[in-house]
């Protein structure tokens, strides 16, 4: 993916699916500073297959609860049980580790039938919760790039759960995107950054910015030995979008 030659930013990619909702803060960016915003996946989601499921040798119903981290976490869940003719129990129970995952879950249950707990944001917030049922068997549907802390907060409070993976992130196609040209590349996790090396294995920056959110994604920038030009959050940018807005304002007024 070669770079763009300009100085001032007009352009940028952001390496995620386009926001489903017109109030994304990005489409007031573009307006605001009178940019082009494209957006593509530099990665998406695989459903393992019922037979690889099976190698993991995990009966679904020999646990009593599930806990769910996303939504994905969610879809592949039943629809493995479906792939796998298995019918979940009334008396399932399900912890969601935010108020969107809980809500989402009205896709597949009913509400009033069900044992639903909800986290305001993360795993830790469901800790008082998980304390009342201490007893359950806990079965923890996820892809196979979970992060270590889940697990680990799980183990380290002795609660019994098995971690199931039920798909896979894998790398996007994007050899379409090989002569495009962007001022910035905007990147959300170190799986984007390991799709760029995959689809372009001699990339090099030169003067192509790149943005990142999050500690890991930053440091999988600088691991890859690249620049990073634009960070957050931050106290002064707590979202990636008031970051590059700082960010273009300063660049473009020169």
């Amino acid at each position: 993916m070669p770079t763009l030659k300009e100085n001032k930013i007009k352009t940028i990619l952001v390496s995620q699916p386009k926001p489903e909702s017109d109030k994304s803060p990005y489409f007031d960016l573009a307006k605001r500073c009178k940019l082009k915003i494209d957006f593509r996946p530099f990665i998406h989601v695989e459903g393992l297959t019922a037979k690889e499921f099976r190698l993991q040798k995990i009966s679904i119903l020999s646990h009593d609860a599930v806990i769910f981290t996303s939504k994905n976490s969610m879809d592949h869940f039943f629809r493995m049980c479906e792939a796998t003719r298995i019918t979940v129990p009334e008396e399932m129970k399900y912890f969601c580790v935010s108020e969107a995952i809980a809500y989402y879950l009205q896709k597949y249950i009913t509400y009033r039938k069900r044992k639903v707990f909800i986290g305001k944001q993360k795993i830790e917030d469901l800790l008082s919760v998980f304390k009342k049922h201490k007893e359950s068997n806990f079965l923890l549907p996820c892809s196979d790039i979970l992060k270590d802390s889940i697990p680990e907060f799980l183990s380290e409070n002795d609660f019994n759960f098995t971690k199931s993976v039920m798909y896979r992130t894998v790398c996007s196609d994007l050899s379409n995107l090989e002569d495009v040209f962007y001022d910035i590349l905007v990147f959300y996790s170190p799986s984007g950054i390991k799709s760029l090396y995959q689809n372009f294995p001699d990339f090099k920056q030169n003067k192509t910015l790149i943005a990142a959110f999050g500690l890991t994604t930053s440091k999988a920038v600088e691991d890859a030995g690249l620049r990073l030009d634009i960070k957050a959050p931050s106290p002064e940018s707590p979202s990636m979008t008031m970051a590059i807005d700082q960010y273009v304002k300063k660049v473009n007024k020169r």
